[in-house]
């Protein structure tokens, strides 16, 4: 039986070729859909909503930190896909005793693609993991900052009430990165809650309000903007910032919109 290394240094032994695999990340979900895998797939969370086909028929196990154990054991699986940030170590316990399971670990781009091209691996489907990663590659190699001469200082809001943003050793601060935009709370660690106060000292020029996990609106721009009245605060879509799988293909494009939006 051949024996893989996870993201976590793990020493996992997983069958040649699993196919009866339980995914409780929506993004490595969403991956492993683009990777081919209909039949080997046999049950996702209540958040893996794409792609909506699977979110339709596919056997649900709960959400990413409330995970329903029994259901797992009923569907028997053979190998688990799971994430050290997106579920719970006490959750993650319990699957080990059920099955091999597999745990990724992404703080940018390039673990991204690593796990991206780790998963293909496992699962016997490493020519069209190596092909998602070269067109990821080459879509970001082609992201050219439209503010590329001046860094844009920015905040990413994930939370309201308290407001909450991203601290350096996050994707989503990697990916600010890639846009050429300054987290003006890369000095953070994580998921830190901000007050006003916190938010007028720092003075972004940019405020994203993102649609994950807070679904933020229009109608919260308004508050945010007596806060920050110099700054222009937009919606983004969260899943193009935080979405570690697939998704990378179509973030670069995305990304380069939303620029030409801002600066515009």
């Amino acid at each position: 039986m051949p024996i893989y290394t996870d993201q976590l240094k793990r020493l996992i032994n997983i069958e040649l070729q699993p196919n009866k695999i339980i995914s409780i990340v929506p993004s490595q979900t969403e991956l492993l859909f683009d990777l081919g895998l209909d039949n080997e797939v046999i049950g996702i969370t209540k958040f893996c909503i794409h792609p909506n086909e699977w979110f339709k028929t596919k056997i649900r196990v709960g959400g990413t930190k409330n995970i329903n154990i029994h259901k797992i054991i009923e569907l028997q699986p053979n190998l688990i896909i799971a994430n050290k940030e997106e579920n719970t170590k006490e959750d993650i316990e319990e699957l080990e005793q059920i099955a091999p399971i597999w745990i990724s670990d992404i703080n940018n781009l390039e673990s991204a693609l690593i796990m991206i091209k780790s998963i293909g691996e496992i699962t016997s489907t490493t020519a069209k993991a190596e092909q998602i990663v070269l067109k990821i590659k080459e879509s970001f190699d082609n992201l050219i900052s439209i503010n590329s001469q001046n860094k844009i200082s920015c905040c990413y809001l994930i939370w309201q009430n308290p407001y909450m943003t991203i601290g350096v050793d996050t994707f989503i601060n990697n990916m600010l990165k890639h846009c050429n935009l300054t987290n003006v709370f890369a000095n953070k660690n994580r998921y830190p809650i901000i007050t006003n106060e916190m938010l007028i000292a720092a003075n972004p020029s940019l405020v994203m309000l993102s649609s994950e996990p807070f679904p933020f609106k229009e109608k919260h721009i308004a508050a945010l903007q007596i806060i920050l009245p110099k700054a222009k605060i937009v919606l983004v879509d969260g899943e193009m910032f935080s979405w570690y799988g697939s998704r990378l293909l179509q973030a670069p494009k995305y990304f380069t919109q939303l620029l030409q939006t801002i600066v515009s």
